[in-house]
């Protein structure tokens, strides 16, 4: 049997297992899949590659690979929060916070926030995790005025709420989404494959009176998620075609 042959039934067995498993149930290692079927670890890799493309499985960095989860859309100019985003969907969110200090706002950032350049703004970088799985990896600024009324309980919940209680609930945002290849950073905290595709969006929100309350650059798992939005035909002389 040649060995195209043989990954192809290496992916057959893969998929049986996927079908009859849940999300996040760990699969053979690739050596465990050399041994059984008797191949070269680059035909078990070639077979579990292909069921990466088919979007079935996914590998995690240093941890194995596992049934792929169900990707989690996002709709466009939504604006949900992380947190009420998986709530809605019956996941369980968590996360892990990375850095949360004061610094000086960088150009982009300060223009965004009504800033100006170098003023002092609170950075917050954490995971954000669904039902366990990490899917972003989200780097915060907000300004000190808005971040003096968050409190150190606030950091691993949604910050919507926390502006909310805090009297400015958001209202609008302005964001901007694209894809690139992840970096060693974010192949770290997000469990990642190197050469893995990430989507990064940058969003400013503000609250109804136009307060700017945080520019946050948010990166997602491409595997793990994807973003949806509602099209229109364009009004042509007060009419649609």
């Amino acid at each position: 049997m040649t060995s195209q042959a043989i990954y192809l039934d290496i992916a057959a067995y893969l998929r049986d297992l996927v079908a009859r498993g849940q999300p996040g149930d760990l699969l053979p290692s690739d050596a465990e899949l050399c041994e059984r079927f008797d191949v070269s670890r680059m035909t078990a890799r070639q077979a579990v590659q292909l069921l990466v493309h088919e979007h079935l499985v996914e590998r995690r960095r240093g941890l194995g690979t596992f049934i792929a989860t169900r990707r989690i859309p996002r709709a466009l100019g939504s604006p949900l929060s992380f947190t009420e985003s998986m709530r809605q969907r019956g996941l369980t969110t968590t996360s892990v916070i990375l850095e949360w200090r004061r610094t000086s706002a960088p150009e982009e950032a300060a223009e965004a926030l009504g800033l100006d350049q170098g003023d002092p703004v609170q950075v917050l970088e954490r995971v954000r995790l669904a039902d366990g799985v990490p899917m972003a990896l989200e780097r915060a600024l907000i300004p000190t005025a808005i971040a003096d009324l968050i409190g150190d309980d606030d950091l691993k919940g949604s910050l919507h709420d926390s502006f909310t209680r805090a009297g400015h609930p958001p209202s609008r945002a302005a964001a901007e989404v694209s894809a690139r290849l992840s970096t060693e950073y974010e192949q770290e905290h997000l469990e990642l494959e190197p050469l893995s595709v990430v989507l990064t969006e940058e969003r400013t929100i503000y609250d109804e009176s136009g307060v700017a309350l945080e520019n946050t650059a948010t990166t997602y798992a491409a595997d793990r998620y994807s973003f949806t939005a509602m099209l229109f035909p364009a009004k042509r002389d007060g009419g649609t075609r």
